[in-house]
């Protein structure tokens, strides 16, 4: 398989970096088993794998929501530890599958201004990195109105801008073409292709994936199974068909 387009790095350290992560739950089921990746700064990585192998597991250990039981976890350089926490958050992004999940304040505005407001900022400069964020999604006019008052699609927008507001290092996207109409569709991911920032995209939609992502990498069984370009590895039939994966009826990966 082509090996992956390395990340426009330069002398950066990746945007995050795992080493030997393996972990298991309480009751002893055993959900990652030694998992190893490196997304260079400015990568565009879909994750995909089928239910149950250890995606949103791998997820939760990005920003420290789980502690490693083996291996460790690093972002920008920075150790996902217990005192680098706060930090972490701030770089680590992660944008739910359900945006009412993301959305609890009176206000859109409010909502956007809640994390930064968390780190400190005030006044005209917390106004600014609201307003930024919302601009970056084209929301800017909603910033006023109650979340609730808007469509699912600008919900998923205006919790995008919320972790826009925070300045991620690597913007973390759960599912975010699901339930959404062909026109919001489209919208999210001309905003997505937009952002000069590292995405890890996760998804069963593996046209979406092919629209934003170079690279992809498919979780299955607690370890990275597959690792290359995205075109490679949606036009292997048998690689997606052994991990439960599948294209949409007629679908064809087009020609580079």
């Amino acid at each position: 398989m082509t090996e992956p387009t390395p990340g426009r790095a330069g002398a950066d350290p990746p945007s995050l970096r795992i080493t030997d992560l393996a972990y298991a739950y309480p009751d002893g089921t055993q959900a990652l088993f030694g998992v190893n990746l490196t997304i260079g700064k400015g990568e565009r990585v879909a994750l995909l794998g089928p239910n149950g192998a250890g995606k949103t597991t791998l997820v939760m250990h990005l920003n420290g929501i789980l502690t490693a039981g083996h291996g460790s976890v690093s972002v920008a350089g920075l150790p996902v530890t217990g005192g680098n926490l706060k930090e972490i958050r701030r770089r680590v992004g992660l944008v739910f599958q359900d945006p009412d999940d993301q959305l609890f304040m009176p206000t859109v505005r409010d909502d956007v201004a809640f994390g930064p407001a968390n780190l400190g900022l005030r006044g005209a400069e917390l106004d600014r990195a609201v307003e930024s964020a919302l601009g970056r999604v084209g929301m800017l006019d909603v910033i006023d109105r109650p979340p609730h008052h808007l469509s699912f699609g600008q919900r998923r927008r205006v919790a995008v801008a919320t972790v826009l507001a925070m300045e991620p290092e690597i913007l973390v996207l759960d599912e975010p073409s699901s339930n959404l109409d062909p026109a919001s569709r489209r919208e999210l991911a001309e905003i997505l292709r937009s952002l000069d920032v590292t995405v890890l995209l996760v998804t069963h939609d593996l046209p979406y994936a092919l629209e934003l992502c170079e690279r992809a990498l498919i979780l299955s069984g607690g370890v990275i199974t597959a690792d290359g370009t995205i075109r490679d590895i949606l036009s292997d039939r048998a690689l997606l068909a052994g991990h439960r994966l599948e294209l949409p009826y007629g679908f064809a990966v087009p020609a580079p």
